[in-house]
């Protein structure tokens, strides 16, 4: 932990809001429900119950890191600001037409995205960099001037610039923008040059137009929250985390908010490779399941798989390719909507389905009593006997089972001829069999074997359904650390700072220049670690660097690692050995004769990420303690069996626990299914395994 005593985790979700403070090495956590219209409302209320509970005021804080769905939920529902678009002339649809490709081959009446920006808010101006960065038409400034006063009779907010090759020579972007400024100075702009210097202009326009989307709306609410929190004392420096899994500061959120898509699952898999660290575990499947959504991601040598490419508003069940890519530094993983607010209903084959609809805060699952009249994933629990009605958030809200019953029966039991028991049984079989799914089709891509992993389990609603994944998926062992039912806060607050400078340059091996790669890695590299200096001054800063290569025709390329000899001293030969290295791992084997490309340079810096002790495993000791029993739903004998409650607090290092059990605690509770066994480790993580 670093040398700052006081530090406070938030995280906002589509249902909850997480809030982790943490002095001294103590922890104090609790979870709100999300207020949509205001979000800093619900920061204000459980940094009060935090501090409550640790005997604090704000003004004692050192730092606040915060993490927020608030920028993916503005784009999926089409919350932004009114934005303008200024491209290349000729390349105005280019965020209409996509790539032509079909994520649905066979399906005739195929619908896609709409685009961010309607055809009538795109404009285009005369000029043309060609694929060198040359200039091939020279930006008229006059024309540019014609065009803002268009824009300013439209009363636009924000406008994104997204010119033909600008990743290679930004002159006419930044032209645009000096025109703005004079002419439009209230008006934010984005640059696609500065957003993401990218090749592949769709992606790259996307992002740009994303990115301007959603600037007002974050600027005015990170304002908004700095002024609250400074209004309750707090005044101490706020960073945000950001999709690649680091934390940049306030000014850099606000003038890139794009990069927070994705922040929430972000910390969430830091802290699953922080646990992964602390037992020493190189492969790590991590499981996170809140109240909208769940979030499964591959962990390789305690270090998160990253990608260059997300899809936001996936519009055919998060089908790959149906949703609007955004290219930012990013956490590669597996996002479906299956949380515990997610609703089920009888489709026309009278089967039951699940999500991506989510019952969110507001109302809720119908079993909160707010109104909620469609069964959730929570009803399901709560009928299961997962949940204990009476002490669900720590017994700040009592869970009613014959609204649940009710929902259950009325939308599935009615259609189906079940009863509720029956149908929540469905409902949770469904669910779990999207997210085990999930997983195995994210295992294939990416050529892994899980059953050669360890699960991670965490958020509210993971370590409910982690004992079945794992049966389902030949997984071995569980972990559930600590404070699972907030792990993504947690995971803030292990976060390095970091960014992630990258441009495409286009570069053949035949073609090799080591000088000019030499000179472009260090610009990166300055870049990158100018960004971190602004989040803290101080700090040691390290510095990954990769390229990504493919061969000669293809249409994709493959990350590859360099150190930072081989980046400031490069060798063709070097780098082709490590491409056909990395190739050979993934595809089987390299393609000869064949020349090699690059076309993205990237570097990473980051401050070192914390040290942590290994873990020492507990020796098996006395069954814990039982609360009491509970009768509990076993989907692999599907009936009810006889199950006991254990109190997680009341456990200590070596406490073993046979299932079926409910192990419970204020933020979540873990089923041990009867095919598992638990055990107390010595840092407080629940260890199951099979039945010996």
């Amino acid at each position: 932990m670093r040398e700052t005593s006081v530090r406070l985790g938030v995280d906002i979700g589509g249902t909850f809001t997480d809030v982790v403070l943490e002095k001294d090495g103590a922890s104090f956590s609790t979870k709100v429900l999300t207020t949509y219209a205001a979000p800093e409302n619900a920061i204000i209320d459980g940094m009060a119950q935090v501090c409550a509970k640790a005997g604090i005021t704000p003004t004692q804080f050192s730092q606040i890191i915060h993490g927020t769905t608030l920028a993916t939920n503005a784009l999926i529902e089409r919350r932004g600001a009114k934005t303008a678009l200024i491209t290349t002339q000729g390349f105005r649809d280019v965020i209409e037409m996509r790539t032509e490709s079909r994520f649905e081959q066979y399906d005739l009446n195929l619908n896609l995205p709409e685009p961010l920006l309607p055809r009538q808010r795109r404009f285009t101006v005369l000029e043309r960099i060609d694929a060198l960065g040359d200039t091939l038409i020279p930006l008229d400034r006059a024309e540019v001037e014609a065009l803002v006063d268009r824009i300013a009779e439209g009363g636009f907010e924000s406008v994104a610039v997204g010119l033909i090759h600008s990743y290679l020579n930004d002159d006419h972007e930044r032209l645009i923008r000096d025109v703005l400024a004079e002419k439009l100075p209230d008006v934010m702009v984005s640059l696609s040059s500065e957003v993401s210097p990218q090749m592949r202009e769709y992606e790259r326009f996307n992002t740009v137009v994303a990115n301007a989307y959603i600037k007002p709306l974050m600027k005015s609410y990170l304002s908004r929250l700095e002024g609250r929190l400074r209004d309750e004392g707090a005044a101490c420096p706020i960073f945000l985390m950001h999709s690649g899994g680091g934390i940049i500061s306030l000014e850099s959120a606000a003038e890139f908010p794009v990069r927070l898509v994705e922040s929430g699952p972000a910390g969430g898999a830091v802290f699953a490779a922080n646990i992964a660290a602390r037992y020493g575990l190189d492969k790590v499947l991590s499981f996170d399941m809140g109240g909208t959504t769940a979030k499964i991601c591959l962990i390789k040598n305690q270090t998160p798989k990253t990608s260059r490419v997300f899809e936001v508003a996936r519009t055919y069940r998060f089908k790959k390719g149906s949703g609007m890519p955004v290219s930012i530094p990013v956490i590669d993983m597996v996002e479906i909507g299956a949380g515990g607010g997610s609703l089920a209903h009888v489709d026309a084959l009278r089967q039951i389905r699940v999500g991506p609809e989510s019952a969110g805060s507001e109302p809720g699952p119908a079993c909160y009593g707010r109104g909620g009249d469609k069964p959730a994933v929570t009803d399901a629990d709560l009928v299961l006997g997962r949940l204990d009605p009476d002490g669900f958030a720590g017994g700040t809200m009592k869970l009613s089972t014959a609204s649940a019953e009710a929902a259950l029966t009325t939308v599935l039991g009615t259609a189906l001829d079940m009863d509720a028991a029956t149908a929540a049984f469905g409902l949770a079989e469904v669910v779990d069999e999207n997210m085990a799914n999930a997983a195995r089709v994210h295992a294939v891509e990416n050529g892994e074997d899980l059953s050669e992993y360890t699960m991670i389990a965490f958020g509210g609603a993971a370590p409910l359904h982690a004992g079945r994944l794992c049966e389902k998926l030949g997984v071995s062992r569980l972990l559930v650390p600590p404070g699972a039912g907030v792990g993504s806060a947690i995971g803030f607050l292990r976060a390095p700072f970091s960014f992630e400078a990258n441009r495409s340059v286009y570069m053949k091996l035949s073609g090799f220049d080591p000088t000019a790669i030499k000179t472009l890695l260090s610009d990166l590299q300055s870049e990158a670690t100018g960004f971190v200096r602004t989040c803290d001054a101080a700090a040691e800063i390290l510095c990954e660097f990769k390229v990504y290569m493919r061969y000669t025709g293809q249409g994709w390329e493959i990350p590859i690692v360099l150190t930072e000899e081989q980046a400031m001293n490069p060798n063709a030969a070097t780098f082709e050995a490590l491409f056909n290295a990395d190739y050979t791992r993934l595809f089987g084997r390299p393609v000869t004769g064949m020349d090699i490309e690059i076309t993205v340079w990237a570097v990473n810096a980051t401050t070192p990420p914390e040290k942590v002790e290994r873990v020492a495993l507990a020796s098996v000791g006395d069954a814990a303690a039982k609360l009491g029993p509970r009768r509990l739903f076993d989907p692999a004998e599907a009936a009810f069996v006889g199950g006991h409650v254990i109190d997680r607090d009341a456990m200590t290092p070596g406490s073993t626990v046979t299932g079926p059990a409910a192990i419970t605690e204020d933020e979540t509770t873990i089923i041990v299914p009867s095919s598992r066994q638990a055990i107390c480790q010595h840092d407080g993580c629940i260890d199951i395994t099979p039945l010996t």
